[in-house]
């Protein structure tokens, strides 16, 4: 008996709006996903940088698709103190990258279109939000411009934002792929 009221109660709750059931975006469709996600997919594997300082060239990402193909992970210099991880992945129409900072913060940013150039697909990622931003946190990764480049390299341009809302210059990384 008692149950039966525990339940009746629960059902009430969410009949009243206490719970939504439903998603608040729709996943995207096919053409969207081959488009905007697919190319991303793609990258799996390790990819190498000159280091400015002495020519060499060092690993500094490595990309994995994971969640059934849902997501795309890149461990940006791998084993180092510094490691960060960004994860992609859609949302409704809009692809989504997470940047999981050194600094302790996770900014989250979006990309609405692939745009096709002459140099290859570029995707701009815009700020969106920022979790566990601490007070002491100056500056955050506030947008990316991804390029897969014709070439089979990869460009990111990097841009911190500070709390006050400007930019910094890029910080550009050309990755190739390791030839194993």
């Amino acid at each position: 008996m008692q149950r039966t009221i525990l339940i009746a109660l629960v059902l009430s709750i969410a009949a009243l709006g206490g719970c939504q059931l439903t998603p608040t975006r729709v996943a995207s469709d096919a053409a969207t996903d081959e488009e905007m996600f697919v190319p991303l997919t793609k990258l799996v594997g390790t990819w190498e940088m000159e280091d400015p300082e002495d020519g060499v060239m060092k690993e500094v990402a490595t990309f994995a698709v994971f969640g059934a193909g849902s997501a795309v992970r890149e461990i940006m210099h791998p084993g180092q103190p510094y490691e960060m991880t960004n994860i992609y992945h859609m949302d409704g129409r809009e692809l989504v990258i997470t940047h999981y900072c050194a600094a302790g913060n996770q900014p989250r940013m979006v990309a609405t279109a692939a745009q096709q150039t002459e140099a290859g697909t570029v995707y701009e990622f815009a700020f969106d939000s920022i979790s566990n931003l601490r007070e002491d946190h100056a500056e955050f990764m506030g947008s990316l411009t991804l390029t897969l480049r014709n070439d089979g390299t990869v460009q990111q341009d990097w841009r911190s934002m500070s709390d006050d809302g400007s930019t910094t210059e890029p910080f550009t990384m050309l990755l190739q792929r390791r030839v194993e």
